[in-house]
């Protein structure tokens, strides 16, 4: 049997490039609206060129991480930023709910709470009790404290050590991110609902860190199953 074999190459450094500037952004480390620093700066610090800083931005630009405004400089976009969400697209040709959503997190997540309590590390746990501490101090300012909700759930995916499911969990960024807004939106319509996802957060980076594997899924499964009956008893009046 003959077959056709191609060389391999060694990984561009534009694309190292990339990859790291998307963890960042997946990780939550750099937010929607934040400015990246001058592409000067930015090669400076990952000592590489500029071309291979500008190759990894136009890159991201195009998958629409990253946005390009004249004048001002690049910033991280919002996955909601777009004409239509990619999570109302997805519910309108799959004919899906916020609660279909949501079993597929119940499934995925209570395992990745039980999975980051055997694996966490002290940085994970750094992580975590930071998204955790963010989430309050915007909740305390009037604000919703999405974004620090979706670097709460993907810094317990990265601490799953499991890269098979960072890389599920970062192919649904973009779901994860739009649909915990809208989770939040509804659910601190009613005032008492805002202490009670907080202390559900707070029992889920507790178990984590005390490396307890059934009380890390247990805590996780009482959150979503709080929200996924909250949606339930509203099912038909909530859209998107």
């Amino acid at each position: 049997m003959t077959v056709q074999l191609k060389p391999i190459r060694p990984k561009r450094i534009s694309d190292q490039v990339f990859e790291q500037l998307r963890e960042l952004i997946f990780r939550g480390e750099i937010k929607p609206g934040d400015k990246l620093m001058p592409e000067r700066e930015l090669s400076e610090a990952l000592n590489v060129s500029r071309t291979s800083v500008r190759d990894a931005i136009r890159k991201l630009v195009v998958m629409g991480y990253l946005e390009q405004k004249q004048g001002q400089g690049t910033f991280v976009r919002s996955p909601e930023d777009m004409d239509k969400s990619p999570l109302a697209l997805a519910m309108e040709s799959q004919n899906a709910t916020l609660i279909d959503l949501l079993e597929v997190r119940m499934g995925m997540e209570c395992n990745a709470a039980a999975l980051a309590a055997q694996r966490a590390d002290p940085e994970d746990i750094r992580l975590l009790e930071r998204s955790l501490a963010q989430m309050r101090q915007e909740v305390n300012g009037g604000k919703l404290g999405n974004e620090p909700d979706v670097s709460f759930h993907m810094a317990i995916t990265y601490a799953t050590k499991n890269p098979l499911h960072v890389y599920l969990m970062k192919n649904m960024f973009d779901f994860l991110f739009v649909g915990i807004k809208e989770y939040l939106r509804h659910l601190y319509e009613e005032p008492g609902n805002i202490p009670e996802i907080l202390k559900q957060h707070t029992a889920v980076v507790e178990a984590i860190k005390s490396g307890n594997p059934e009380s890390a899924y247990k805590a996780m499964k009482n959150h979503i199953t709080y929200v996924m009956d909250f949606f339930k008893e509203r099912e038909g009046k909530i859209h998107l």
